[in-house]
């Protein structure tokens, strides 16, 4: 404590007028937050490793060098084994969504679009913030790695899983292991793994915008860690829906910063991820509850053990470790885990829960789908070109029908004689109408609206979209505006879309990529 009232001295030139100590959670590092007269404040620093020190010193400076929403290192000990920060206020995200945890998993409005903001900045810090970092400043190593999940791994398996007394052959988890570690490692990324991202790390400033802390653990690796770090947060009580929804959210920022595999390739490597990290911090809450018999992580062990059931559901065909999820169900299974099912509750601002899950977890959904089958389908998209003589499309799905969108305002090739026997699919009409760029124009706000609904569609796990374009006879604009929307919304979502030139007696189906 004299050596960090020291630097304190020394970079201010004058004595802290008030001295408070932050309450900590898992780590040893102790956090003082330092007062001057005028009431300004900078956060104090103690940590017991020199080397963890530097790696966050490092890591700050770079990112902040990056741009990126961070702390501002101030001061620095000569030994490092203190420092000085900007103060990031006293609100953390975890405090700020306090009234959906506590309902059970009901976050209303303003606290889910907090956990948006957090979740579209994350790939930030992972992409550009691995940017010209130099991932040997990194601590403990500079790397994920098979060595590294095997640690992780036996973490649980000593920690957790024999505190349990549960039965098992160590030789044949052993061989699962080293199996999943393989599988968790095929993949290699430059991105900064954050590795403890979760909601206790980001302050939040007085506009709800998500600032990071406490990185010094993070090393190259994979984003699907960070990513299943956060929104599997045992204590946190994610909804299902929710996480598919904040998932979406993620692949969409995603986008931003890189190119991006495809959803079921996306959701399929994110699965292995949750898997390993609620095995990682079910060895931590072991070591912490079990072991040093701290009440917070005894009480977060029930909500990690149901998220295990969940993704368990999911089977073979995604973990291919038979006797580690034998082992595991068995785990699930053990007397002192039984699932209770607990009343409902209210909220302090009147928002009541529901005694379930607004959306029950089904194994064919994947931890995080985009639809209900891995994004794949069932959303089908159907576009209509058609002529307003002729009536508008019936909608033989029984959903009523979707957008119509009037093309007559338009620039009529028809009119031309040239084109008269020729349709929208052909590229002299294709050049006239683009040359001329009314069309273009119409469909901006078409191209935007469609967006929109066909993600919250997906989304939601809704089956069936209908879009239709009608002119004079249904041959050139309408045949243009049609095949161009499909084409673009196959080649952006990867969904199928059958499209139907009503007019002209053709068909086609945009197959789902």
């Amino acid at each position: 404590m004299k050596e960090l009232l020291e630097l304190y001295r020394t970079w201010k030139g004058a004595e802290a007028v008030n001295v408070e100590k932050l309450a900590g959670a898992g780590s040893n590092r102790e956090y003082y937050r330092l007062t001057d007269d005028a009431g300004s404040a900078v956060i104090g620093v103690i940590g017991t490793s020199r080397d963890e020190n530097h790696a966050f010193v490092y890591l700050a400076k770079h990112f902040e060098k990056r741009q990126l929403p961070v702390p501002h290192v101030l001061a620095v000990t000569a030994d490092e084994t203190c420092y000085l920060q900007s103060d990031l206020g006293t609100v953390s995200l975890f405090d700020a969504i306090r009234g959906g945890r506590e309902a059970g998993g009901r976050y209303n409005l303003a606290e889910q679009e907090l956990l948006r903001r957090t979740i579209r900045e994350l790939p930030n810090i992972q992409l550009r913030g691995a940017r010209g970092l130099d991932f040997s400043q990194c601590y403990p190593q500079p790397e994920f790695d098979q060595e590294s999940v095997l640690f992780d791994l036996n973490y649980f398996k000593y920690c957790f899983l024999k505190a349990t007394e549960l039965d098992f052959h160590e030789l044949k988890l052993e061989a699962n292991f080293r199996m999943f570690a393989k599988d968790l490692t095929s993949e290699k990324m430059d991105s900064f793994l954050y590795r403890d991202f979760q909601a206790r790390n980001v302050m939040l400033d007085t506009a709800g915008n998500p600032y990071f802390i406490d990185f010094q653990g993070g090393r190259k690796g994979p984003f699907y860690y960070d990513l299943a770090s956060f929104l599997w947060q045992a204590s946190a009580k994610y909804s299902f829906k929710l996480r598919r929804e904040l998932v979406f959210e993620y692949y969409q920022s995603l986008r931003n910063y890189t190119e991006v595999p495809s959803k079921r390739h996306f959701v399929n490597r994110l699965s292995l991820f949750v898997l390993f990290r609620t095995l990682q911090v079910l060895g931590a809450y072991g070591f912490r509850g079990y072991f040093e018999r701290k009440k917070h992580f005894i009480d977060s062990i029930p909500p990690a053990i149901q998220n295990l059931r969940d993704i368990l559901a999911l089977g073979e065909e995604v973990f291919p470790y038979p006797y580690m999820l034998d082992m595991l169900k068995r785990l699930t299974q053990l007397p002192q885990f039984a699932h209770i099912e607990k009343p409902a509750a209210n909220r302090t601002d009147g928002f009541k829960t529901a005694e379930k899950d607004v959306y029950q977890a089904n194994p064919l959904d994947g931890p995080a789908t985009f639809s209900k089958y891995d994004g794949k389908g069932p959303l089908v998209v159907r576009v209509f070109s058609f002529s307003f003589k002729k009536g508008i499309p019936e909608d033989t799905t029984g959903n009523g029908g979707g957008y119509v969108f009037d093309c007559r305002s338009t620039h009529n090739p028809g009119r031309y004689e040239p084109y008269k026997k020729i349709t929208g699919l052909d590229e002299p009409v294709i050049r006239f109408l683009e040359d001329d760029g009314e069309i273009l124009e119409f469909l901006k706000p078409v191209y935007q609206l469609a967006d929109h609904h066909v993600e919250r569609y997906m989304q939601r796990g809704f089956t069936d979209l209908m879009f239709s374009f009608g002119c004079t006879g249904g041959q050139h604009r309408s045949v243009y505006s049609a095949q161009h929307l499909a084409e673009h919304l196959n080649k952006k979502y990867g969904i199928e879309v059958r499209i139907t030139h009503r007019e002209q007696g053709i068909e086609q189906v945009l197959a789902a990529k």
